[in-house]
């Protein structure tokens, strides 16, 4: 690993190891993001093995997205598991029926939880200030 690379890996792992639970989540579904857009364009150029390494390190990221849902929460975890259920399964589809598509539209459904947990992230480190 040159130095430039090992200052890039201690960068990530103290932004890692440092975050508020809200950012971790961000970053759960930017790296979620990221390998699903890279499957599918893998997909499109017919490279199956790539493809298949993407989706896998995605649906890890999801799984454990759903994994860390507190159920006795309510209804927005539960929600959130039927939408991770629901990506799992359409991430198989699209294995199966090789559509890049589906894969896409799990990850456009990612993005818009992403945004929510941006603005959730943005809020939780808002200092309170009081009024005058």
């Amino acid at each position: 690993m040159t130095p430039y690379a090992t200052a890039q890996q201690a960068y990530r792992d103290s932004a890692i190891l440092t975050a508020p639970p809200e950012r971790l989540v961000v970053m759960l579904y930017d790296g979620a993001n990221r390998f699903l857009i890279q499957g599918a364009t893998a997909l499109r150029a017919g490279d199956l093995t790539v493809m298949n390494d993407k989706l896998r390190r995605a649906e890890a990221i999801i799984n454990e997205l759903r994994a860390t849902l507190d159920l006795s929460q309510g209804e927005v975890a539960a929600n959130l598991e039927s939408i991770y259920s629901f990506c799992q399964r359409f991430l198989l589809e699209a294995r199966l029926k090789q559509d890049p598509e589906k894969i896409e539209h799990v990850a456009k459904l990612l993005r818009e939880l992403r945004d929510a947990w941006e603005q959730i992230a943005g809020q939780a480190c808002t200092p309170v200030t009081a009024a005058s």
